[in-house]
């Protein structure tokens, strides 16, 4: 499906890497970028089998969902936030599912992975998650179109770091892309590196704006070879966002990544993902392409919000047997 040619260069030896250390910034290759290719139907044919081949049920897809939720970034990003509802969805992913099911299933206390927020709510964010471990993710770059003055989309990672968010999600100009001007992609990302500091900069590529999957596969690696922490499919504003074959190309890149650097990056689809099963057709295809590390919440996340509510409704049916409707699980 994926097809990267050979390409000799001291910059892509990294077979020392240490293992679990972040993706560092590489020197820019035109040359492997160029050489991805991506056969679309055999990525179709892939992800079609799927839902049919790989299915868990009972204790096991509780177990599965369980996981599901420790790796969502609980998202909230209208137009009409307010710092209620911001309130509300962190006491959620304080506790995301109810306790008399955790109490029945034997689970301790879990939260989620992350609460996803616009700028203007990091600091709401960060004050209601005090005490808890939880991360804010901030979106930032003129999320979502990423079409802002570059010096303004830099100074908005800075002020989100600094009022506290300890991962971005930054939105690439997809018209780079569009031209096939990589370098610039390359450029942009590093800049974006560089002002998040220490916070995690996940990096969305706009898949669905993208046309091709060759050009989602090259735009991934380009933002990895920039330093991106993460790779994330969408931002939920596209007229299509996360897709199983979008998802298939990309943890492709990262695995092929991971075999030239020796460094993970994480994977988060995003916009779409609103059921139980959807969920679990992406964690298979984490597990089958990557392995179990990257079901992780390090390396794995989804962006989601009303997903949560129906993998409650899924937990409260293996405990009691029966379907129970959506406003016994509300999001905060």
């Amino acid at each position: 499906m994926l097809k990267i040619q050979p390409v000799p260069s001291n910059d892509h030896s990294g077979q020392d890497a240490p293992d679990g250390g972040r993706n560092p910034v590489a020197a820019f290759d035109l040359d492997l970028i160029d050489s991805v290719r991506v056969n679309r139907s055999a990525t179709e044919r892939r992800v079609a089998t799927l839902p049919g081949r790989r299915t868990v049920k009972k204790q096991w897809q509780a177990a599965w969902l369980v996981k599901a939720v420790q790796c969502i970034d609980l998202t909230t990003l209208a137009g009409d936030d307010t710092p209620g509802r911001v309130h509300r969805i962190c006491a959620k992913a304080r506790q995301p599912v109810r306790q008399d099911l955790l109490d029945a299933m034997g689970i301790a206390g879990i939260t989620t992975g992350a609460v996803c927020v616009y700028h203007a709510m990091v600091e709401t964010a960060v004050a209601a998650l005090q005490g808890t471990n939880i991360p804010v993710a901030a979106v930032s770059t003129g999320f979502p179109a990423g079409l802002t003055p570059l010096p303004l989309r830099i100074k908005e990672i800075e002020m989100s770091v600094a009022a506290g968010a300890r991962e971005i999600d930054i939105v690439l100009n997809r018209s780079n892309v569009l031209t096939g001007n990589y370098r610039a992609v390359y450029d942009e990302v590093c800049a974006f590196r560089e002002a998040c500091g220490h916070a995690h900069m996940k990096t969305i590529i706009g898949a669905g704006d993208l046309g091709t999957l060759t050009n989602v596969a090259k735009a991934s690696m380009a933002c990895m070879m920039a330093g991106a922490d993460f790779i994330k499919t969408s931002t939920g504003k596209e007229a299509v966002n996360a897709t199983l074959p979008f998802a298939l190309v990309m943890v492709r890149m990262i695995r092929a990544w991971r075999e030239m650097t020796g460094y993970k990056v994480g994977f988060k689809p995003a916009g779409g993902i609103s059921t139980a099963k959807d969920v679990m057709n992406y964690q298979f295809v984490m597990k089958e392409e990557l392995g179990v590390d990257w079901l992780q919440p390090n390396l794995f996340r989804i962006g989601a919000s009303s997903l949560l509510t129906d993998i409650e409704r899924q937990l409260d049916h293996f405990v009691s047997g029966r379907y129970s409707s959506a406003h016994r699980h509300p999001m905060g």
